[in-house]
């Protein structure tokens, strides 16, 4: 399962509220790049595509395509505010290895 907290979900539906074509759910994914090998990404998605999951996470809709949840499997997005910065933060268990700035991994 993957899943976002609480304020996590609370920020994706301020930020869906906000959008002037308001989406219905939000994908949650990993590219390769990033100086760990894969990166995280996050986007506004109207539907889920051929052969995506489709998860609820408190209220929030998500979309995940069979290749990232392998690798998001047991993933948490948690929404942090605070004076170093404010963002999503994925804690994944599937990672070995992190960069220093948490939105890159290898497995």
């Amino acid at each position: 399962m993957i899943q976002l907290t609480p304020q996590a979900a609370d920020k994706v539906r301020e930020l869906i509220s906000k959008r002037e074509n308001p989406a219905s759910g939000l994908r949650v994914g990993v590219r390769g790049g990033g100086c760990s090998g894969f990166q995280y990404f996050l986007e506004f998605a109207d539907a889920a595509n051929k052969g995506d999951r489709e998860l609820d996470s408190h209220g929030v809709k998500l979309f995940v395509d069979p290749k990232s949840f392998l690798y998001l499997q047991g993933t948490e997005v948690d929404f942090v505010d605070s004076l170093g910065g404010s963002g999503f933060k994925f804690v994944n268990p599937n990672a070995k290895r992190t960069c220093g700035c948490g939105e890159s991994f290898s497995v």
